[in-house]
């Protein structure tokens, strides 16, 4: 049983579930911001984006960073050296950019729960391409390994 491998695998699992999270938490809240606080549309998109982000979104993202640094940490044992290639610290620099729209995510839709700023639903449309974007760049430099 080759451990770097499951938590390959692990991690993965949880980068689809991220993925499938980042991309569905933006359009609930698009969804909740055309009604009004108190309509069954608005409380119905609070209640699943609430669900979402507690169930799959944050420990998903969590899993995601656990099994990615246990896979270089088992590299490192190994004598491996992943942590020094100029793909790894490229697609590093675009996983915190992802965490970091998780981030941003969680923030925008507490103030749409709380119907506090400005937030607007053309934001949140074009924001919520990003994370396929990054997705797209992060798989081709794993893959690819470019350089």
């Amino acid at each position: 049983m080759d451990l770097y491998n499951w938590l390959k695998a692990g991690h993965v699992i949880f980068v689809v579930a991220l993925m499938a999270a980042l991309l569905v938490y933006p359009r609930y809240k698009i969804h909740q911001l055309s009604s009004t606080p108190g309509e069954p549309l608005f409380e119905a998109m609070k209640k699943s984006s609430g669900q979402l982000r507690m169930i799959i979104l944050n420990p998903s993202l969590i899993l995601v960073w656990l099994f990615g640094l246990g896979m270089v940490f088992v590299d490192w044992q190994r004598g491996g050296q992943l942590y020094l290639e100029g793909w790894f610290h490229a697609k590093l620099l675009l996983v915190l950019t992802l965490s970091g729209m998780h981030g941003y995510f969680i923030g925008v839709g507490k103030k749409v729960d709380n119907v506090t700023g400005t937030v607007q639903a053309k934001t949140l449309r074009m924001l919520n391409e990003i994370p396929f974007l990054l997705l797209i760049a992060i798989a081709i430099l794993v893959i690819v390994k470019p350089f």
